[in-house]
C-alpha cells in the first residue's frame, strides 16, 4: 500500500511538472520580447527602463535585447525649431538630389544632340542667323527712314525762321520717332547677338569637357544656353 502510494505521488508531481512548462516557455518568450531603454541624463547617470525614458527625450536612447544586444537606437527628441530646421535641411538636400539628376539629364541631352563641335556650330549659326538678318532688315529700314526725311528738311529750309506747317511738322516728327525706335531695335538685337553668342561659348566649353570624359551631372550648374539649346531643335545637315 505505501509502494502504490509513493508511486502515486511521483506522478503526481511529474504531471504538475509537465503542465507548468508551457506557462515558463510562454513567460520567457515574453522575456526575450521585452526592450531595455538605456541612457545617460544631463547629469552623467545611466539610466535603465522597460520603457522610452523621459529624462533621456533629448538624447540618445539604446534599445537593448533581453540578451544585452543592441536593438536599436532612438533619436532624440525635437524641439519645434529643431524639427523644423531639420525638415529645412531635408528639403535642401532633396532639392539638392533633384537638381544633380536633372543636370545628369541634361548634360546627357547635350552630348546626344551634339556628338561633336561640328553639329554645336550649326546650332550656334541657326540661332544667329535669323538675328543678324533681323539686324540686316532694321538697318534697311533705317536708311529707308532717312532718306524719307531728308527731303522733309529740304522743304523745312523755306520756313526759316517761321513755324512750318502743321502737316510738315506732323511728317517730320513721325519719321523722327521711327528713326529713334529703328535704332533702338538695332541696339537690342545687337545685344541679343552678343548674348547668344556667350551662351554658345560657356556650352561649348562644357560639352569639350563632356566630350573629354566628364561624367554627365559633375560639372556643376548647367549654363543658359543648355537650356536654350536643348529647347530648339537642332539645325538639319
Amino acid at each position: 500500500m505505501r509502494i502504490c502510494h509513493v508511486r502515486g505521488l511521483n506522478a503526481a508531481l511529474l504531471l504538475g511538472v509537465l503542465g507548468s512548462l508551457p506557462v515558463n516557455a510562454s513567460s520567457q518568450e515574453v522575456k526575450q520580447g521585452s526592450a531595455i531603454y538605456t541612457c545617460t541624463n544631463a547629469a552623467g547617470r545611466t539610466l535603465t527602463r522597460d520603457r522610452p525614458i523621459a529624462e533621456c527625450l533629448d538624447r540618445e536612447q539604446r534599445v537593448l535585447n533581453s540578451d544585452g544586444s543592441l536593438r536599436t537606437v532612438l533619436q532624440p527628441s525635437l524641439t519645434s525649431d529643431e524639427r523644423a530646421a531639420q525638415e529645412e535641411a531635408d528639403r535642401r538636400k532633396a532639392q539638392e538630389r533633384a537638381n544633380k539628376q536633372e543636370a545628369i539629364r541634361r548634360d546627357r541631352n547635350l552630348l546626344a544632340r551634339f556628338p561633336n563641335e561640328a553639329a554645336h556650330n550649326k546650332a550656334r549659326d541657326a540661332a544667329l542667323n535669323a538675328t543678324r538678318s533681323g539686324i540686316q532688315t532694321s538697318e534697311q529700314r533705317l536708311a529707308d527712314l532717312q532718306k524719307e526725311r531728308k527731303p522733309l528738311l529740304d522743304e523745312a529750309e523755306f520756313y526759316k525762321g517761321k513755324n512750318l506747317p502743321g502737316k510738315l511738322k506732323g511728317q517730320i516728327e513721325s519719321v523722327d520717332v521711327s528713326i529713334e525706335a529703328q535704332r533702338a531695335l538695332i541696339v537690342n538685337q545687337q545685344a541679343e547677338v552678343g548674348r547668344v553668342t556667350a551662351l554658345f561659348d560657356a556650352e561649348l566649353a562644357r560639352l569639350k569637357r563632356l566630350w573629354g570624359g566628364a561624367d554627365p551631372g559633375s560639372l556643376g550648374p548647367l549654363p543658359q544656353s543648355a537650356l536654350a539649346g536643348q529647347a530648339a531643335p537642332p539645325p538639319k545637315p
